[in-house]
């Protein structure tokens, strides 16, 4: 969860203004906490709140989303989710979009098995993003979350999402002049695997995502919640990107953090 707020913080002074290199500072005075990181640390503390069965997951996220979400409107949000989040009936809007995805990270660190994941995945996603790409990207995100934290090789991650998913035949030195700006899970999703996939580290994986350009914030985060379950997040990253957090913000990630310890995940 941590990495999908680095990768967010760190993506969120290119998404309007894209690069398409690797080459440049990862923190400065003009990166942001947008709505990634902020439903990102909704998803987890609706995972907290929830029963251990998991049955009012659901119930928790739209809680939690709602309650986390609401003291910053000015964040990032898509216009559909901002009237979901303040409507007082808050039902599914037929989304794919890479929301569904950017927040889903949690769940793939709080889960025992594999189907845990999955089930997880889809009871914080249906209650806004309930078209089948944004199930699928979310849970798509989701396994490969579980499957690099509990000893999956980079390359069977790959296969898994190749064949369930999305077809990985592609690189990221051959999109990269032609990627453009995209809020879809479909386009999106993919992306944001492949530049795990490429990636020799943490921090390069960050970098190869912003350095395809379009949603960058949203790529980041995405491939940022993979990296962290594979290879762990610096721990002078971990604390450049707290600095950005709120005491709020602070608190629920703090929080979390402990809760996966004391379960022994």
């Amino acid at each position: 969860m941590l990495g999908a707020i680095v990768g967010d913080i760190v993506g969120s002074r290119f998404e309007w203004k894209n690069i398409k290199h690797k080459f440049f500072e990862l923190f400065t005075p003009q990166c942001m906490v947008t709505d990634d990181s902020i439903m990102t640390l909704a998803i987890a503390k609706a995972i907290m709140d929830s029963r251990a069965d998991w049955e009012d997951l659901s119930q928790m996220a739209i809680r939690a989303m709602r309650e986390v979400g609401r003291p910053y409107p000015g964040c990032g949000y898509g216009s559909s989710f901002l009237s979901w989040m303040y409507s007082d009936d808050p039902q599914p809007y037929n989304s794919f979009g890479n929301g569904a995805a950017m927040r889903v990270s949690a769940c793939g660190f709080a889960a025992h098995t594999l189907e845990e994941a999955k089930r997880m995945s889809e009871a914080v996603t249906r209650v806004t993003h309930n078209h089948p790409e944004g199930l699928k990207g979310a849970e798509a995100t989701t396994v490969a979350i579980y499957l690099a934290r509990t000893g999956s090789t980079r390359e069977e991650i790959r296969q898994v999402i190749d064949r369930e998913y999305y077809p990985m035949n592609f690189t990221l030195d051959g999109i990269r002049d032609s990627y453009l700006f995209n809020e879809t899970c479909q386009g999106t999703v993919p992306q944001a695997l492949m530049a795990f996939f490429e990636s020799v580290n943490f921090e390069d994986a960050i970098r190869n995502a912003v350095s395809i350009g379009g949603d960058s914030d949203t790529l980041a985060a995405i491939t940022g919640s993979i990296a962290e379950a594979f290879y762990g997040v610096p721990k002078d990253l971990e604390k450049k990107a707290v600095a950005y957090l709120d005491q709020r913000q602070k608190e629920i990630l703090s929080c979390f953090q402990k809760w996966l310890k004391k379960d022994g995940r």
